[in-house]
């Protein structure tokens, strides 16, 4: 099987890339796969049908035009997984409406969509032993206050355990430092990362999904 994966950023592309392997086992050399990141969310357009702003790399605002290019463009045999961010929306209206993307699409794709609640920092505080073997210095009392797949501000609680200066000191430099520091979290603790024994119930979802599909390919 082939999979297409989209994601909203660059350090959710930056762990897959790294632990994406690992989730297919050792049959993942009968599979192929690429990841594209974005530079963000966005919003799903009010009208879908419209030809996306080709300045503005957002995920969701292209999204209905991605899916119907691959329901025309690929085999039955391959998979399109969305992960997004929950951050603070309802999650089953958030699924609903990604899901009624695919009405606008005519064939179309095989498509799951996978919600990192809320951040996809939730995925590496979800394997605590990972962001410990990556920091050692890292903040045991932050790491402790840390409620798994909460809405808590979850990327501040893991710059809290990591950073120095903690996340007061990254807001403090603005959004370009904090999308630095989340792309090197995702890398040096996706590489410690044990896929089959993450806390998080997001990230187990999104696994299961793709070892679903590849075991029926």
């Amino acid at each position: 099987m082939h999979f297409e994966v989209l994601v909203e950023d660059k350090s959710g592309r930056l762990a897959l890339e790294v632990i994406f392997e690992r989730i297919l086992g050792s049959n993942y050399l009968q599979h192929s796969w690429k990841i594209f990141s974005f530079q963000g969310l966005g919003h799903i357009p009010k009208n879908m049908h419209a030809a996306p702003n080709p300045h503005r790399r957002l995920l969701l605002e292209h999204m209905p035009a991605l899916l119907r290019a691959y329901g025309r463009s690929l085999p039955d045999s391959a998979l399109v997984i969305v992960v997004v961010d929950l951050d603070n929306r309802d999650c089953m209206v958030f699924k609903k409406d990604l899901l009624n993307i695919l009405t606008t699409c005519n064939p179309r794709p095989n498509t799951i969509f996978r919600i990192a609640i809320e951040e996809s920092e939730a995925w590496l505080l979800g394997d605590r032993k990972a962001v410990e073997a990556a920091y050692p210095k890292a903040k045991v009392s932050a790491l402790d206050s840390y409620i798994q797949d909460s809405i808590c501000g979850t990327w501040e609680i893991l710059a809290d355990a990591v950073h120095t200066g903690g996340s007061a000191g990254l807001k403090k430099l603005g959004y370009p430092e904090i999308g630095k520091a989340k792309c090197k979290w995702a890398q040096e603790i996706a590489q410690h990362m044990n896929v089959d024994n993450n806390r998080s119930v997001s990230f187990q979802v999104f696994r299961d999904g793709v070892r679903k599909f590849a075991n029926t390919a």
